[in-house]
């Protein structure tokens, strides 16, 4: 069954709001605003007023061309207040009998249950795979008997302060977060295929503020984590190096920069107006291609290192999927292939329909993923809210059903 529903992705750079129709082989976009980001540096909120506004004029635009009034959304989330970790619970199994979806609550309730900081909470509680007495590696253990039924689990945990200042300027713009999505995780979705997911893939959502990572397992997300340096960066080396003002060297980059030195002419110039009131300088594009060059190996090799951190780095036989805004800069590819040493996808949002010409490109990967993603989670938060009465609407809460969908036909 199809539901309209609304995703806000905030970044750095831009917030996106689409309106779309998600049906069971694509998304029917019917609304879209863009509008360019205040008020949020690196995922974190700087200015609730001037975030709020942004906020409001993206929805409005999406509100325009969908005809659609907005009152709730999905929102993503980034930034380095954000954390994760693995963890295991269990629960008995009374009477040998066959494994029920209560029994499994049960076991996520417990792996749940750990200490963390009182400024923080938890965003999303996924389950890794199921272990049923001395049988591991269990994907979906209902009607299966045993004694004991151990789960685990993926957290991934938020500040509090960050996620409500975050809250308070989307809800100032008139709208409620029905649930505020990990980037990665909403990147995932939108770009990832079933193969990737099952093989082991790192997908690499690279925006203007962060790098956001998502290391995808047998099906389900192993590990997640956000690097706070993104395309911004590079704009920055550039503003630097010419002397010019951001957004000329953001159209810079936009308009000539590459990723590889060698793949440009070097004969090949351009005009940039530096600060002053002097004649334009010409500019060589190999010489912009070495300093980006440079700020793109450095976030790879950043990306190398955390992958390795996880200790998955031998487990992704897939490789790595790139998207992002900052995927769209010619040549990356390649710069990630050498860096990472494993094979790479440049990826986009695929299966959209609609008015979505605008959204199939690597920087709206994380805004499309937030629709279906957020919808699937919602079926699975109201199933346990029956049973748990969970607090808060915002709270990612225990997932138990929405991960069964990325199993194979014959085994769900």
């Amino acid at each position: 069954m199809s539901q309209l529903v609304v995703g806000i992705d905030i970044g750095t750079t831009k917030v996106c709001t689409i309106v779309g129709e998600v049906r069971e082989d694509d998304i029917y976009v019917v609304g879209v605003g863009i509008e360019p980001s205040r008020g949020m540096k690196k995922g974190v909120v700087t200015d609730i007023a001037a975030l709020t506004t942004a906020i409001s004029a993206s929805a409005h635009k999406a509100e325009r061309s969908s005809g659609f009034d907005i009152r709730r959304a999905f929102v993503s989330v980034a930034g380095n207040h954000t954390a994760s970790l693995n963890s295991r619970g269990a629960v008995g199994l009374a009477g040998n009998r066959g494994v029920r979806s209560e029994d499994m609550d049960k076991a996520i309730d417990a792996a749940r249950a750990i200490a963390i900081a009182h400024n923080r909470e938890v965003l999303h509680v996924i389950p890794r795979s199921y272990a049923i007495d001395s049988q591991e590696h269990v994907r979906n253990p209902i009607g299966m008997h045993g004694f004991r039924l151990e789960v685990e689990v993926h957290i991934i945990t938020v500040s509090s302060t960050c996620i409500a200042n975050l809250e308070a300027g989307v809800q100032a713009a008139g709208i409620y977060p029905d649930r505020f999505i990990l980037n990665p995780l909403a990147a995932g979705d939108a770009v990832l295929t079933d193969v990737e997911r099952e093989m082991g893939v790192v997908v690499i959502d690279i925006g203007g503020g962060t790098t956001d990572l998502g290391i995808f397992i047998e099906g389900t997300v192993w590990h997640s984590s956000v690097i706070v340096v993104g395309g911004d960066m590079i704009t920055n080396d550039i503003t630097h190096w010419m002397h010019v003002p951001f957004d000329v060297a953001e159209t810079v980059k936009i308009q000539h920069g590459h990723a590889v030195e060698k793949a440009v002419d070097p004969l090949e110039t351009f005009l940039v107006q530096p600060f002053g009131e002097g004649m334009p300088t010409e500019v060589r594009r190999s010489d912009l291609a070495m300093v980006i060059e440079a700020r793109i190996a450095e976030i790879f090799e950043l990306v190398q290192t955390e992958i390795k951190r996880s200790g998955y780095d031998g487990l992704l036989r897939a490789g790595a999927v790139i998207t992002g805004g900052g995927a769209q800069l010619p040549g990356i590819g390649e710069i990630a292939s050498e860096v990472l040493g494993c094979p790479v996808r440049i990826a986009k949002p695929e299966r959209l329909t609609g008015m979505a010409d605008v959204l199939r490109a690597p920087a709206f990967s994380t805004s499309v993923g937030l629709l279906r993603l957020g919808l699937q989670m919602d079926s699975a938060r109201e199933l346990l809210m029956n049973g748990h009465g969970l607090p808060t609407a915002r709270i990612g809460g225990l997932l138990t059903g929405f991960f069964r969908r990325l199993l194979p036909d014959d085994e769900r």
